[in-house]
């Protein structure tokens, strides 16, 4: 049975931040240590019981689509491994399967939203102004139907215990420039529709997902944080999706329509979870992992 991992506190390197899911340490004037923990997150609270190999399973998942992706776009990879860096035998041990060594880059103030299907807030947007995020669409789409194109709909970044805010592609430019927004958006699309496309061969719908980017020393647009796990993605099964219902998930929209059900009010302290829920939850990260990369593991 493993342990699992909620929060870290290294001997020999000092933290830099602590956010929803992510423990970051610095390691240099170039490098920090991402440490992909088992916190779980929802409606931007941090709940109080972890699942166990959660962050192991996020980390795996997301390096695949990182190489996977990376004649796109750079990403944040460095030479350096969690053996090089001054931990403890037993740190590396329990740290070697959620941790990455990365470089550092000064990260844009937005995330990259892109939609493939109108589910979550974009569904409550359209059925209150027939749009989602300020962007028209044909008035008779129902929950979850596939767009007509793929949208790409910015947010600000919320710290922790914050709430991301939706903006406009204008505003967004208006933060970080109009040749990076295009930027941005372009690759931010060209992301989506490979993974998708390639998703969809492995029996998942991309339902949704978000990039966060940074820039290096030559100002060169970088992929950073995670992208395309189950925790920043909606991952739905081809032979079960339909339209006019919630698909079942295979990532943690199965812990927030738990959570819709209970009289809580979405902020801190979060509610625990029944062991029921998270061993479920457990078992669909591991899922979706199973399925992206059963040829890698074959």
């Amino acid at each position: 049975m493993s342990t699992a991992v909620f929060e870290t506190n290294l001997q020999n390197l000092p933290l830099i931040t602590r956010g929803k899911v992510r423990d970051i340490y610095n390691i240099d004037e170039q490098h920090m240590l991402i440490i992909t923990t088992d916190r779980l997150s929802a409606f931007d609270v941090v709940l109080p019981d972890p699942i166990p190999e959660k962050g192991a399973v996020l980390t795996t998942v997301s390096n695949f689509w990182f190489e996977k992706l990376s004649h796109i776009i750079p990403n944040h990879f460095s030479s350096l491994t969690i053996n090089d860096i001054g931990l403890s035998d037993e740190e590396v041990k329990t740290l070697l399967s959620r941790s990455v060594v990365v470089k550092k880059l000064r990260p844009l103030p937005v995330e990259a939203i892109v939609r493939g299907y109108l589910i979550g807030s974009g569904w409550k947007d359209y059925q209150q102004t027939g749009q989602v995020c300020g962007i028209e669409l044909p008035e008779d789409l129902q929950l979850a139907s596939k767009l007509p194109a793929v949208l790409f709909t910015p947010s600000t970044k919320a710290d922790v215990g914050g709430h991301d805010e939706n903006i406009d592609f204008a505003k967004m430019a208006s933060l970080i420039g109009q040749r990076l927004a295009q930027q941005v958006r372009d690759v931010s699309l060209q992301l989506y529709t490979e993974a998708a496309d390639f998703a969809l061969q492995k029996g998942i719908i991309i339902a949704d997902t978000k990039f966060e980017f940074g820039l290096d020393e030559n100002d060169q647009l970088v992929l950073i944080d995670e992208i395309l796990s189950p925790d920043s993605s909606r991952f739905w099964a081809v032979d079960s999706y339909q339209e006019g219902i919630s698909p079942p998930s295979f990532d943690k929209q199965f812990i927030r329509d738990y959570l819709e059900t209970l009289d809580w009010n979405k902020t801190a302290p979060g509610p625990e979870l029944p062991q029921e829920i998270l061993d479920k939850s457990a078992v669909k990260y591991q899922q979706v992992a199973d399925l992206l990369l059963e040829d890698q593991q074959a």
